[in-house]
Parts: structure tokens; sequence; C-alpha cells
């Protein structure tokens, strides 16, 4: 099975500057690994991704290859810093990107998403974590995916001055470590749920599609 971290850092590759959030997500990466699941991050921050609703807002716009990755994935992960007590702004570029795939499933019932599983990371200073869960769960849901139990992993107030040291911090916190271990079980075992077991569509007949 394969999983896409969709990365909302604002930190690009090129500033040459660690993400918490990106670390954080690492862990994860390696719990997914017990369960036999590839894992690839796409930081958009990295890509050319202009505001818009469409899937395609035309030349130079990279969103539609990253929108092939989704499609191509089993689990889909929106990874997240907390900034003013919500997700970051490339997280909600997403989440209006993927505007017309949302009134798709409203008008058919069917969705490109569909039988896919999500799941959400999260970092933050200060407080903000159930906030953006409820927000980005309920976009989930609505786009098609599917969210196990416990279906995030979030860190807050832990800084660190090096990558190396900041993996260490996360990996001797005890919850930190067992909610990224049952969220990699769950989305594993959801995922293997939906495969052998997809959701129906139904066409306007009453046929169902899979």
């Amino acid at each position: 099975m394969k999983a896409l971290f969709l990365l909302g850092t604002l930190k690009t590759t090129a500033s040459g500057k660690f993400s918490t959030t990106e670390t954080l997500a690492e862990l994860l990466i390696e719990k997914l690994k017990d369960h036999n699941v590839e894992s690839e991050v796409v930081k958009l921050a990295d890509h050319n991704i202009p505001p818009g609703t469409r899937s395609n807002m035309g030349q130079g716009d990279e969103w539609p290859q990253i929108l092939q990755k989704m499609f191509a994935a089993d689990i889909i992960i929106f990874a997240t810093p907390i900034w003013w007590d919500n997700q970051s702004s490339l997280i909600q570029r997403v989440v209006e990107r993927l505007d017309e795939l949302n009134d798709k499933i409203v008008e058919t019932g069917k969705s490109e998403l569909l039988n896919k599983v999500g799941g959400i990371v999260i970092t933050g200073g200060e407080d903000g974590a159930q906030h953006i869960i409820g927000n980005l769960a309920n976009f989930m849901a609505w786009n098609g995916l599917t969210l196990p139990p416990a279906p995030s992993l979030s860190t807050l107030g832990v800084w660190a001055d090096t990558k190396e040291e900041l993996m260490q911090k996360f990996k001797s916190q005890t919850y930190t470590v067992g909610m990224a271990t049952t969220l990699a079980r769950n989305l594993a075992h959801m995922a293997t749920l939906l495969k052998n077991n997809p959701i129906p569509t139904q066409e306007k007949g009453g046929q169902a599609l899979r």
C-alpha cells in the first residue's frame, strides 16, 4: 500500500531549515513501514500551486500532478503546523483546490478519493489542534475519504535546535509514539478493509458501481 503526505510547512527545501511538522510526519512514516506501507512526502511549499477552486488552473500549475499522486495513493495524510489557531495557508490551499471534487461527490455520490483513507498530522506551539482536526476531518469525509478511529497525530510545544534532537524528543514521549503507532495501525487496517470491500457508488438507475 502507498501513503501520500501533503506537507503544509511554510519552509521550502531551498531554505535549508528543518520542519517540525515534517519530522513528526517521519515518525508516522516509520510506523507505517511496520505495516508494509510505502510513503511519499509532497512538500507543498516547493511547488507552484496557484489559488483557485478548480483541479487545473492552467499553465504552470503543478497541482494536477499532485492530484494524480493522491488518486494513486491508498492513504492520504494532511500534515500541517498551527498558525493562529488554524491549518497553514498551504493546507488551506489544498482544501480550496479540491473544491471541484467536493462538488462532484455531492452531485453524483462518486469521488476519485472514495475508498481511500485519510489522516492528519499537526504540530504547534499552543493549543488549536482539536479545531484543525475538526475542520480537516469534515473536509476529508465530504471528499470521499474514510477516517479511522484516532485519525490524528499531534504535538504541541516541542522544539529543538536540530532535526535529530527533535526526533529524539518525539521518540522519548510515550504518548506521541503511542499515537503514531495507533494511527499507523488504524490507517493500514482501514485501507486494507476498503481494498477488499470498497464502498459502492450508486447510479441513477440504482445499479451499484465499484
